[in-house]
């Protein structure tokens, strides 16, 4: 045997060995490049959307479903099965006199209202009523169901951080019934702006409203001055700290005005957009999305984003993972270019 053919014999024992012991030698696999993988958006037309609804009732009741959902799968996001990076995204609908029975679970989740009205969300025994533009959230291990008193089928987006807890090994969930409920201040005790209670028990990481109205959110965006990008923004808060509605979900949104596209951005977190009203265009990297109202569109991280409105006006309601990515130090944000 030539002492090249015994090299190579003890090359492949050694990675033999290596192989056996479950260890990688990470030179000859790693690219020493950075990557710039950069997932795409994904558009979901409510014109398409609204019949699968209809399809979803007809075959499905709430006696042999958890919750009756439709979940919004982009096939470019990690896994396949999520909406982008970090975030679920659903369609949800019930029925009148229908119930979802109370669960709870891990990750956040926040609901906010497309069609219909009459329905109630109960968060830790705390009663929601839902309405078309109002946003309910549901933190974090809070007991919530659902509950249908009105006249016509109700339906609302759902986001939730599942995928983030999926990696990180937190996803736990637990069927009711609701047990050691938490006791919450009326929604009154923070109708005031600037002036909060003081409270007997410790805050809990989240806002003590779980129930955002639409006129109240309405009435922000009128008095709400040009952000940044030139849209006018708000963001739902928590009203003892200004912080997020959730540790780990933020909600926003964007009234755009007809004329002007607004400043391109690119940041590193993602988000999943709700058109609340109007028509326009937005331009998420090399994808370009014409929408109209109640049409959802994700905004994966990495992406030159801009909207146009082609109407007077549109609304956008928008929940984004962008706190984590702050409280990790992760976050960037860029303004005024379009060029990666």
């Amino acid at each position: 045997m030539g002492a090249a053919d015994k090299g190579t014999e003890t090359i492949d024992a050694i990675r033999q060995g290596w192989r056996n012991a479950r260890v990688t030698p990470l030179w000859e696999t790693a690219v020493h490049t950075v990557s710039r993988n950069v997932p795409k958006g994904y558009l979901w037309k409510w014109q398409v959307l609204r019949p699968l609804v209809d399809d979803a009732i007809a075959v499905t009741s709430m006696a042999n479903a958890e919750r009756r959902v439709l979940a919004l799968t982009n096939p470019d996001a990690v896994g396949g099965r999520n909406t982008t990076t970090n975030l679920n995204a659903c369609l949800q609908v019930l029925m009148p006199g229908e119930a979802a029975r109370p669960h709870r679970h891990v990750p956040n989740a926040m609901r906010f209202v497309l069609e219909g009205g009459g329905a109630t969300t109960i968060v830790d025994g705390k009663s929601c009523p839902m309405a078309e533009g109002d946003l309910i959230i549901t933190p974090s291990w809070s007991w919530h169901e659902h509950v249908h008193n009105g006249t016509g089928p109700i339906v609302w987006f759902d986001a939730l951080d599942v995928p983030l807890h999926q990696y990180l090994g937190t996803a736990v969930y637990e069927p009711g019934p609701p047990k050691d409920l938490s006791i919450f201040a009326d929604d009154a005790a923070f109708a005031v702006p600037n002036i909060v209670p003081e409270l007997a028990a410790p805050a809990k990481p989240y806002s003590p409203v779980f129930r955002y109205p639409k006129a109240a959110s309405a009435a922000a965006l009128d008095a709400a001055p040009l952000a940044r990008d030139g849209s006018r923004k708000i963001r739902y808060v928590n009203p003892l700290t200004g912080g997020p509605v959730m540790s780990l979900l933020d909600c926003h949104m964007t009234r755009l005005q007809t004329g002007s596209d607004t400043i391109p951005y690119r940041t590193t977190s993602n988000a999943v957009c709700v058109v609340v009203e109007g028509n326009g265009v937005s331009h998420v990297g090399d994808e370009t999305f014409e929408w109209g109202a109640k049409d959802i569109f994700s905004m994966p991280h990495g992406n030159w984003i801009s909207h146009f409105s082609t109407s007077a006006t549109a609304t956008l309601f928008v929940v984004t993972d962008r706190e984590v990515l702050r409280r990790l130090d992760l976050l960037k944000e860029e303004y005024g270019n379009s060029e990666p």
